[in-house]
């Protein structure tokens, strides 16, 4: 390895703060677009609507609401979920060392 690898390998490991923030908040835009357009075909196209019309009748409000309340649930479930297994399982490079 040359001293310019050595030297950009090393910068990798010291993230720009202001640049790391960046990367997450884009990250939670795209996982709340793709939840949204989730829950807009999971609910709008495969349960609720029969047709499309100008105005949206009682049965179909409610289906509406109801699908979206259970999506919120599981997703929000699932998510409990992942980071209670990941809280119980060592992290991969600390089991390495061992």
């Amino acid at each position: 390895m040359d001293s310019s690898s050595s030297s950009s390998a090393a910068g990798l490991g010291s993230v720009d703060p202001q640049l790391q923030h960046f990367i997450e908040v884009e990250t939670q835009k795209q996982r709340f677009q793709q939840l949204v357009h989730q829950m807009t075909e999971l609910c709008w196209q495969e349960k609720c609507m029969d047709k499309p019309g100008p105005k949206l009748d009682s049965r179909a409000e409610a289906c509406f609401v109801n699908c979206v309340e259970r999506f919120i649930d599981t997703s929000q479930f699932i998510l409990n979920r992942l980071e209670q297994t990941q809280k119980s399982k060592p992290v991969f490079s600390e089991s390495l060392s061992d």
